[in-house]
């Protein structure tokens, strides 16, 4: 559970992040560290980059949508587009995860 304290200095951190606003090394850190150990913190991370990422010209798209929701991975980079080779597909879907969901909260 966050303290309220720590739940407004994560918010206002978020918010530079999804502003394209200076956040420093420490600021990042921290946030990292909280998003790795509380869902409430990774949900306030996750939607300020996918905020980051789209900008303010997707209101109304379904990507805004999905990104309102919490639906879906914030990096478009790592999705897959178009025919994949099967043992491609295989080793995308093998992959481990960056943190172990079983450690949160």
């Amino acid at each position: 559970m966050l303290s309220s304290q720590t739940r407004l200095r994560l918010q206002d951190i978020a918010s530079r992040i999804a502003e394209h606003e200076e956040v420093s090394l420490e600021e990042m850190t921290f946030i990292q560290k909280h998003a790795d150990h509380n869902t409430s913190a990774a949900e306030i991370l996750r939607k300020a980059r996918r905020k980051a990422m789209l900008g303010k010209n997707s209101e109304g798209s379904l990507d805004h949508f999905l990104a309102d929701m919490d639906i879906g991975y914030e990096d478009p980079s790592d999705h897959l587009v178009g025919p994949q080779d099967p043992e491609d597909l295989l080793n995308w879907f093998r992959r481990k995860p960056t943190y172990d969901w079983r450690q949160r909260d």
